[in-house]
């Protein structure tokens, strides 16, 4: 890069490939000391082209020249267009909701962790809007509660805080009237006197009040020069019309592309090692497909229950929480093929069109579960029936597991195994791809290294993505034991990301905050994408509702209801989470 004499200003990005130039990858992406130093010191010559609501902006500086070229126009804006820049651009970021529980446990710390790292930009700010009274002090000594610096990097840390927290300020309002985001824009114009503004509401509060703060924010908070994008947090409705609503009530005051659907499990490490494990080796990639793979599992499960919070989940249950978003986008990004490019709009097409060729989901292949009270090792673990804020007699499944199924060529028959529950005996996300048997085995009728014989045909390999906890890849294979005969056993071969990784994975919001920040969409959920998701499950769910079909109970603690393993046995498929040889570690 020196050779070149191309340096980066924090705010902006020039590429060559016009493709790539519309917000791929700003100089903080990476957040790189070296390239931060470059980006602070080399700013002979800026060029940046003009953006506007819902569109990042792009520019270069070239340190060995000193006069300005014209950047090329991205967004169809003269360079010239509006008022001048006046010393750069500036980030706004509100956080909508900032008095709760999401803002405060994770909000709030992806941004300071964004910007100990030095992933934000050069000037930025940090709003938060609740109707709770609050002065900035009282904001800040609350975030402070939740801040934390990372574990393999603590120097300076106290200064980092402090610097951080005198860029955050506060705004009471209430959420539905337009006078306290007026008055919000007002404080939020004396903070970017002088640059162009750029605005980002994260919408950290009850679906049901989503498009009064969209609306009022919109009208009189909006960016009026620079860009503009509103995070929206799941659950995006209930069903497909109650979704379609809200997607219409929304695009009333938004464009599409200023709507930022998020959900979290898309920013974890190892669903975007997803796509890399699969497209970047060969030795995956030819495998993938029916000829190949005989089911996929996608698991999700939690050591703890509603906790208190049961009046709020009762509303939803665990296949609108867990399985219409979280593990079908995962499915989604596994099952797609090969994207034209890295493109946001192209991997989104791609997942698209996964949904699109997905069967609707039937009550037959479905098995729904409630936890109920247990007593283990002398203590008393309530049911979900005993939580006071749970409607008496209630129905919602606190564990679900479903059967789909992909109608296209490449998964035709492949068997995609969901299971997602709540105080189940573990706590684990993963992804378990089980491989076909060998045909005409040779070694089927060799002993193991244990006392019993190793069943080389139900021993297939297996594929082993862990999203959390203890992030981890593994393959498990047939191996023989090291001697004189012919004993084989079954073996990992793994990479353990503690072990090969020593720095600290930065937690999911951190990378989709930055990726709002830089425009990037390519792990936020586009209008489509939700439609196809919702038509998947919503008659599901609508005949569980009306039927009130009842949940098979299962002890606080256990591995759920037997339900699910006669769910799998129908496909001829075993739970790779249960089997013996699996205990989740190495």
């Amino acid at each position: 890069m020196a050779a070149t004499g191309l340096g980066f200003h924090p705010a902006a990005f020039f590429s060559a490939h016009p493709r790539e130039a519309g917000a791929k990858q700003l100089p903080f992406r990476h957040c790189s000391h070296h390239r931060i130093n470059v980006a602070r010191t080399r700013r002979a010559c800026l060029l940046r082209a003009k953006s506007f609501n819902g569109h990042p902006q792009i520019g270069a500086s070239f340190s060995n020249s000193n006069e300005a070229v014209p950047a090329e126009v991205l967004d169809g804006r003269a360079a010239g267009d509006g008022p001048p820049e006046q010393g750069g651009s500036t980030v706004s970021i509100t956080v909508v909701g900032a008095s709760g529980d999401l803002a405060k446990k994770k909000i709030f710390p992806a941004l300071f962790a964004l910007f100990y790292e030095d992933c934000l930009p050069e000037h930025f700010t940090v709003f938060g809007y609740a109707r709770s009274k609050m002065s900035d002090e009282e904001l800040r000594n609350m975030i402070s509660m939740t801040l934390t610096c990372r574990i393999d990097k603590r120097e300076n840390c106290g200064d980092k805080m402090e610097q951080f927290l005198q860029r955050c300020f506060y705004q009471s309002g209430q959420y539905n009237s337009e006078d306290g985001f007026a008055e919000l824009d007002r404080k939020l114009k004396e903070k970017e006197a002088g640059k162009l503004p750029n605005r980002l509401f994260y919408l950290s509060i009850p679906p049901n009040i989503f498009v009064d703060v969209v609306r009022s924010a919109s009208r009189t908070a909006s960016s009026s020069s620079g860009w503009t994008r509103f995070i929206v947090e799941k659950p995006f409705g209930r069903d497909s019309e109650s979704s379609g609503v809200l997607t219409r009530s929304l695009k009333m005051y938004l464009a599409e592309e200023q709507i930022f659907r998020i959900d979290h499990y898309l920013g974890k490490e190892l669903v975007e090692n997803l796509s890399v494990l699969r497209f970047s080796n060969l030795v995956f990639e030819p495998l993938w497909s029916r000829n190949y793979i005989r089911n996929v599992q996608l698991i999700f499960s939690e050591d703890f229950g509603t906790e208190g919070r049961g009046g709020y989940f009762d509303n939803y249950g665990i296949i609108r929480d867990i399985m219409q978003n979280h593990l079908l986008q995962i499915l989604a990004l596994f099952a797609m093929e090969t994207p034209v490019s890295l493109d946001a709009e192209d991997i989104r097409n791609e997942k698209v069109k996964v949904l699109r060729s997905m069967r609707q989901l039937k009550l037959e292949d479905v098995v729904v579960g409630q936890y109920k009270g247990h007593i283990r090792a002398g203590k008393s673990f309530p049911g979900y029936a005993d939580d006071p804020t749970v409607p008496k007699g209630s129905v919602t499944p606190t564990f679900a597991a479903a059967a789909l199924f992909i109608d296209n060529a490449r998964w035709d028959g492949v068997p995609f195994l969901m299971k997602a529950g709540k105080a189940l005996h573990t706590r684990r996300a993963e992804i378990r791809v089980q491989f076909r048997r060998v045909p005409g085995n040779l070694y089927r009728r060799r002993r193991a290294a244990g006392a019993a014989d190793l069943d080389v045909d139900a021993a297939t390999n297996e594929l082993v993505l862990r999203v959390q906890p203890d992030e981890a890849i593994y393959l498990k294979i047939n191996n023989k034991v090291p001697g004189l005969g012919m004993r084989l056993d079954r073996s990992d071969l793994n990479l353990l990301y503690s072990e090969r990784y020593r720095r600290e994975i930065p937690d999911a919001y951190e990378r989709l905050l930055l990726d709002a920040i830089e425009g990037e969409r390519r792990l936020f959920i586009r209008s489509d994408e939700l439609d196809a998701a919702w038509a998947i499950f919503t008659p599901v769910l609508r005949e569980l509702e009306e039927k009130r079909v009842a949940p098979e109970l299962y002890p606080y603690g256990s591995r759920g209801p037997v339900g699910a393993h006669y769910l799998a046995a129908n496909y001829n498929v075993r739970w790779g989470d249960i089997t013996s040889d699996d205990d989740g570690s190495f």
